[in-house]
């Protein structure tokens, strides 16, 4: 049986973690993604809430993490750095493609 090479479905987070990882840039690790999320959403998100779907999605090939240099600030300790992949971007567009043809059906005059 031939494997479905089509993207999976986004959930909403997978796709909100995934747009905070790429605004960010180089600096979205779990503080900087937890505080631009919450900002952005205006609810407040645990630690908890925001690496388990990153790990996940690190694990489906959308991000990638690596371990920065440690910082004194930090007491001596690395931040795992994330960033978006090509698969990931590519997923990203899928879903935006799906989205805007299901918002579509909605008009602005309504």
């Amino acid at each position: 049986m031939e494997k479905d090479s089509s993207p999976k479905i986004l959930t909403n987070l997978d796709e909100l973690l995934l747009l905070v990882v790429l605004r960010l840039e180089g600096n979205a690790y779990g503080v900087t993604i937890r505080r631009e999320l919450s900002t952005t959403t205006g609810k407040d998100w645990a630690i908890g809430a925001v690496y388990d779907p990153l790990y996940r999605l690190e694990q489906r090939g959308l991000i990638i993490s690596s371990l920065s240099h440690p910082t004194q600030e930090r007491g001596g300790r690395s931040k795992r750095m994330f960033r978006l992949t090509q698969k990931g971007r590519d997923a990203l567009l899928a879903h935006k493609n799906i989205r805007d043809k299901l918002w579509h059906v909605i008009k602005e005059t309504e």
